[in-house]
């Protein structure tokens, strides 16, 4: 789907508001409620726009411990990766999964209320599929910079 300056607008607004009234987004946009309502629907039904989502403060729920963690897999076939990332998806503790280049094959990133979860997580889950050779644990200390919206340019 090729995007317009319009669309980049759109998309730019709805990543800073999700909740934004379509007539709002329309008056800021320019363009009447109708004719954006059909520019958002179609953002959404092309993929473009994937989900809205609320953004959780992980502290104020008690997620103390945020890591990223690396894994590296002994056997690189397609079963046991097939199997590997089966396994990540059931975990409700990883938010997010990657398959990485370099000296390790996944990264994960991880909240969890204490580090005895976390413990849990590494000894009775994630060593346990099939395949994983070896894990290495990254510890948030703090956060610096927490952005969800990606730079748009601007046509």
């Amino acid at each position: 789907m090729k995007l317009d300056e319009m669309d980049m607008k759109i998309l730019n607004i709805l990543q800073q508001n999700g909740k934004i009234k379509n007539t709002k987004l329309a008056s800021l946009i320019g363009v009447s409620p109708p004719a954006m309502l059909e520019r958002v629907k179609r953002l959404e039904s092309s993929g473009v726009i994937k989900k809205y989502a609320a953004l959780v403060d992980r502290a104020k729920i008690d997620m103390r411990i945020m890591a990223f963690i690396s894994i590296s897999l002994s056997v690189h076939q397609l079963t046991s990766l097939d199997e590997f990332t089966h396994r990540i998806l059931e975990m409700e503790e990883v938010l997010e999964c990657y398959q990485v280049s370099g000296s390790h094959d996944f990264v994960l990133k991880v909240v969890l209320p204490s580090m005895d979860y976390y413990s849990d997580l590494i000894n009775n889950k994630i060593t346990r599929i099939p395949g994983v050779r070896n894990t290495e644990s990254t510890f948030v200390l703090s956060t610096i910079k927490d952005d969800t919206a990606f730079p748009l340019p601007m046509l």
